[in-house]
């Protein structure tokens, strides 16, 4: 039987909480008692400088496209508002992409992506450490990719956006969604190197039907889409289809088939 950590007295926990929603929000918390005004300024700003700091490294393209100003103003509020849900360091990027999606709300001075910016950000520490592996057993890799049903990796992680998040930088920040949404693999291969790749509209119906439950081969499936697309030559589709999968084989986006 596990034994619990004893509760701090009243007056412990209460000096606590009083410290803590000050390094969270002095303004509006203001400053404990027995706190001097020097010391609540180190404390307050080495939770700042931890949390930035972490933040920056794991959203660098946010960082630098927002200027000093709104960047604080982001982390600060960040700080203030939001309630983490777990104590795990690795954790804090959900959490701040929960806040964005969640708590935060639309802002007059956030750009119009950037919630869609930061979970593609966010993507590659998470795929980083998923702890999904690329099955060994019941694949063939060398299988036909046409007539067997391809295997998609579970490390291979479809997305789709409004916003070409892959091209948002300091040079190229669009102010509204461009008329065709964006479609992204992002991608944790053999040598557990991450990779990125931009796809179609096709090349994600067909990864989308891959990932369904279901016995059809990849040719099958490359008819269907022809269908569904009216493309008048389904042979060109399952032709041009087969090459797709080949390439995504390659990038251990598909894994082989299934055995």
């Amino acid at each position: 039987m596990s034994r619990r950590e004893p509760e701090p007295p009243a007056g412990l926990r209460a000096q606590q909480e009083a410290l803590t929603a000050y390094l969270r929000d002095p303004r509006g918390a203001g400053r404990p008692q027995g706190l001097d005004e020097r010391g609540g300024r180190v404390y307050r700003r080495l939770v700042y400088n931890n949390l930035q700091g972490f933040l920056a490294s794991n959203f660098p393209v946010i960082r630098q496209i927002l200027d000093e100003a709104r960047w604080d103003a982001l982390v600060a509020d960040f700080l203030a508002e939001h309630r983490p849900q777990t104590p795990y360091f690795l954790e804090i990027g959900r959490e701040f992409l929960d806040y964005l999606a969640e708590g935060r709300g639309a802002r007059p001075d956030d750009p119009p992506f950037l919630l869609e910016l930061a979970h593609y950000e966010w993507v590659e520490l998470a795929l980083s450490v998923a702890a999904d592996e690329i099955p060994q057993q019941g694949v063939d890799p060398v299988g036909d990719l046409l007539a067997g049903r391809p295997v998609v990796s579970p490390l291979a992680w479809p997305l789709q956006y409004a916003y070409p998040v892959h091209e948002i930088g300091p040079g190229y920040q669009p102010e509204a969604a461009p008329d065709q949404p964006t479609f992204l693999v992002v991608y944790r291969d053999r040598s557990d190197a991450i990779g990125f790749l931009a796809i179609n509209a096709v090349t994600a119906r067909l990864l989308q039907l891959l990932q369904e439950a279901g016995s059809d081969t990849g040719e099958v499936l490359l008819r269907r889409i022809a269908t569904e697309i009216g493309h008048p030559d389904p042979e060109q589709v399952v032709a041009a289809g087969g090459d797709i999968l080949a390439d995504l084989q390659r990038r251990d986006i598909v894994v082989g088939t299934h055995g």
